[in-house]
């Protein structure tokens, strides 16, 4: 019984900002600093390679609302909203009707909802009353694998069935006013909000590529490198600078098994689907496939459009994979880091 992705779709929130429109709150943030952190605070927003972000709020906002409540309260509203937004657009790409849908995985990490956003989305489009849920919430960056990984097994059990990943994130959400560490500085110039939705199906008639195979890797003590702390005033980001060193450390074992459980190489592999999730990382895995005369494109370019929108981002590198031609039995891998640390990964055959 094959699995297939269907369609990706991605939806953006209203407020957005080009970077060297956002210099000026930084002055406003900084305005207690000496000019010498102000000026290395630019240059890691002017460095990132992140030309544009989407946000849930105004900037003013952004700079200004000290609570977690009040961040919290929007991010809950606009989850929501967008939820809603790209499952419907999925479900029309696919011309497909809601109770349809048999499964529905729902994605997050930047914020706090219980119930969770699949209750929402089950009442406002009528899903079916038996659907299964799956909220998946403490995965970070590679979550929007993960559902995709959830659901490819569901699915797999479950011959002619449908399901749905929706992510949905905000990391400007998180962002802390009265942090200013190294960690909460580089991921407010890396990340922005967004979200996406895949759709996957077991039944014969769909159409899309194949998942092959899919694993999970997991770095041992190694918790430390990569999260969120919870305080009092919200989700405060931990990201350690050895990430970089220690991915490329584990490339090898990350790579080589799994492609050959599946007689494959990395020079088999046609389109690489990483996850931008910094420009170190994004330069570092460059590196690394460079030597195999394959390029991260598609990824680079996500990152430059819309930031790092933590699980959702893979699903846009995905879409654009997704919406150029491709020569039947082409290979596609997905490669996602995060929290635990862990590496996440899906062979495609389109």
């Amino acid at each position: 019984m094959s699995v297939k992705i269907v369609n990706v779709a991605t939806q953006l929130p209203d407020f957005y900002r080009e970077t060297k429109d956002i210099l000026p709150f930084l002055d406003v943030w900084l305005a207690n600093h000496d000019d010498r952190f102000k000026r290395k605070v630019k240059k890691i927003f002017e460095g990132a390679n992140v030309d544009k972000r989407y946000s849930i709020m105004s900037p003013e906002e952004v700079f200004s609302l000290h609570s977690f409540e009040e961040r919290n309260a929007i991010y809950s509203r606009e989850m929501i909203v967008l939820g809603e937004k790209v499952l419907i657009k999925a479900l029309q790409k696919a011309n497909w009707k809601p109770e349809t849908l048999d499964y529905i995985i729902t994605v997050s990490c930047t914020g706090i909802m219980i119930p969770s956003l699949d209750a929402y989305l089950i009442n406002s489009l009528q899903l079916k009353q038996d659907i299964v849920r799956l909220p998946v919430t403490e995965m970070g960056c590679v979550g929007g694998v993960s559902g995709i990984i959830y659901a490819k097994n569901f699915l797999k059990a479950n011959p002619n069935k449908r399901a749905a990943v929706i992510t949905v994130e905000s990391p400007t959400a998180t962002f802390q006013l009265e942090d200013y560490s190294m960690a909460n500085i580089v991921s407010a110039a890396i990340f922005g909000d967004g979200a996406a939705c895949v759709l996957l199906s077991s039944h014969q008639e769909d159409v899309g590529p194949t998942i092959l195979d899919e694993s999970m890797y997991h770095f041992y003590d190694k918790e430390h490198m990569m999260g969120f702390e919870l305080t009092n005033k919200g989700l405060k980001m931990v990201l350690d600078i050895e990430v970089p060193d220690t991915i490329e450390e584990h490339f090898p074992s990350i790579l080589i098994p799994f492609l050959k459980r599946n007689q494959l190489e990395i020079k088999d592999i046609d389109h690489l689907i990483f996850h931008p999730g910094g420009k170190k990382i994004v330069n570092l895995v460059e590196g690394l496939f460079s030597e195999f005369d394959k390029n991260i494109d598609d990824t680079k370019e996500v990152l430059r459009l819309f930031g790092n929108m933590s699980s959702a981002t893979v699903l846009y590198v995905l879409e654009r994979m997704m919406n150029t031609p491709k020569q039947k039995s082409e290979k596609g891998l997905m490669l996602s880091f995060g929290p635990g640390f862990t590496a996440q990964r899906v062979l495609l055959e389109f």
